[in-house]
């Protein structure tokens, strides 16, 4: 797998007029030590309201990730892109997010402990809310989607919380 992503961020001149920053391309890469699902980290922010500065600028594009998935100060805001190959490994994971997932390209299902499934193709967006799920790439072709992560606090259930959980299947 070879994905690779264009990132284009904007600024401002001397003058206060708008311009592009940097018009660069980000080459993914592995994501837990698997070679069957990489990605690219586009951008995050450690805060609200996100600081736009020219100051902000190196340390959100380098990324304040704590944690895999999220910033974890609880206002953090991560966007990633990530490409799944056909058959890759699951991992049954909740995080204390709310994520925003738009699969780009491909198809694939996302399961849920349940035993519920739902199958997604390019132009779907999922609105994952802080649910234990997998993504499960059946098909012939790579799954591409974009993410969209932030911080939330941890759902709770019936007094239990339920928290952060990653589970090899």
């Amino acid at each position: 797998m070879t994905l690779e992503v264009r990132r284009i961020v904007t600024g401002h001149d001397a003058n206060g007029k708008a311009v592009v920053k940097t018009d660069e391309q980000l080459t993914a890469v592995s994501r837990l030590g698997r070679s069957d699902v990489v990605g690219c980290e586009i951008w995050s922010t450690d805060h609200m309201p996100v600081d736009n500065s020219e100051e902000g600028e190196a340390a959100q594009r380098a990324g304040f990730v704590t944690r895999y998935n999220y910033v974890g100060t609880g206002q953090g805001i991560v966007i990633r892109i990530n490409e799944f190959a056909p058959g890759a490994a699951r991992l049954m994971h909740r995080t204390e997010t709310l994520d925003y997932a738009i699969v780009l390209s491909g198809e694939c299902d996302l399961e849920f402990d349940s035993g519920e499934a739902v199958h997604l193709k390019p132009g779907d967006v999922v609105v994952q809310r802080g649910t234990m799920h997998t993504w499960v790439n059946n098909g012939p072709v790579p799954c591409v989607f974009a993410g969209i992560l932030i911080d939330a606090n941890p759902v709770s259930v019936a007094g239990q919380v339920l928290r952060t959980q990653f589970l090899d299947l």
